[in-house]
């Protein structure tokens, strides 16, 4: 299944040499869609409960690898992910385009929500896995701290 979310705000800063990474990517949850009302409605009311949990935040820490001035990099970055109520250590595998002045990637990890806490929506019809693996697509332009 794919589906999309939409970022309300996000920065990401971090030292090149040291890897120490700051900022935080905030997520409007209620921007679910799936393409399938019915199901975008469930998760929202019985699943992600967007009502209660209406943004999905991530915190990062640290990046492991060599990040360029310009060309591809692939990164690991680690931090904090708040998501319906709690906070969850991850982990993501990242590839990243950088140029002058912008750049774009993609984002991979799994996301195990049966074991956060958020509920499964499988069904007598429909089982569902119970971790599912995210990719995220990202863009944004390139500031320098000097």
């Amino acid at each position: 299944m794919h589906g999309t979310f939409s970022v309300t705000r996000g920065v990401l800063k971090f030292d090149a040499e040291s890897g120490k990474a700051s900022g935080e990517i905030v997520v409007n949850a209620k921007s679910g869609e799936s393409g399938n009302d019915g199901r975008d409605a469930k998760m929202h009311k019985e699943i992600l409960e967007t009502a209660k949990y209406p943004e999905v935040v991530f915190q990062p820490a640290r990046i492991e690898g060599k990040v360029p001035p310009a060309g591809p990099c692939d990164v690991k970055v680690r931090g904090t992910l708040s998501v319906h109520g709690t906070d969850h250590e991850i982990t993501a595998l990242v590839h990243a385009e950088i140029a002058a002045e912008s750049w774009k990637g993609n984002a991979k990890f799994d996301v195990p929500y049966v074991e956060w806490g958020i509920k499964n929506p499988s069904n007598f019809l429909l089982k569902a896995s119970k971790v599912v693996s995210l990719e995220v697509e990202m863009a944004g332009s390139v500031q320098s701290s000097k």
